[in-house]
């Protein structure tokens, strides 16, 4: 992916919460944005944090040209974790976006890979995370003027940052020969 991966990643998951919720009716964002009001889920980014098991890792891209498999040194892998929350659809009650908010949750969790052109064609897998009342608390609290309204955390990992290059690829080493004493050669092939 490119340095464009948090925002196709976001832009995707929205897309597949609006499979669900309807096209229009996920406001990605703060949840105290007056923009947010009429929205049937908002999804708000929290947290970006480098995912701890593949930071030191080479990322390994699959690709229709040659070399078939590109390799990127000093990716970064990142975790996303992004809040999802009842919207504030005028004239309807929170009951209603409940019914959207656990089909919302269904439909993640009956196909939970992220994937498409946007996003490379690679794989970035959302999970639901659970989060102990003090976490969410915390999470609240960065909203000192929003009511409370019920909410879970999804992370979609790993979105990867690539370099612009990938690393040059090697030629192949077709022959190799050692010299061994005086005028000895050995060839290997």
């Amino acid at each position: 992916m490119s340095a464009d991966a948090i925002y196709q990643v976001t832009k995707t998951l929205r897309l597949r919460l609006e499979q669900v919720a309807g096209a229009g009716k996920v406001f990605v964002g703060p949840l105290d944005d007056p923009d947010a009001d009429g929205a049937a889920l908002i999804l708000f980014l929290y947290r970006i944090v480098p995912n701890p098991s593949l930071r030191n890792r080479e990322h390994r891209v699959a690709s229709n040209a040659s070399p078939p498999v590109v390799v990127f040194n000093n990716s970064l892998p990142l975790d996303l974790y992004y809040l999802v929350t009842v919207g504030t659809t005028s004239g309807t009650n929170e009951e209603m976006l409940l019914k959207v908010l656990g089909s919302a949750m269904q439909a993640l969790q009956l196909d939970p890979e992220l994937t498409g052109p946007d996003l490379g064609y690679e794989a970035v897998h959302v999970s639901l995370e659970a989060l102990t009342t003090e976490e969410t608390g915390r999470i609240w609290a960065l909203f000192p003027t929003a009511n409370y309204r019920t909410s879970v955390v999804y992370l979609a990992s790993p979105a990867w940052i690539d370099p612009l290059q990938p690393e040059a690829v090697a030629v192949p080493v077709v022959k190799d020969s050692l010299d061994v004493g005086a005028g000895a050669t050995l060839t290997m092939e």
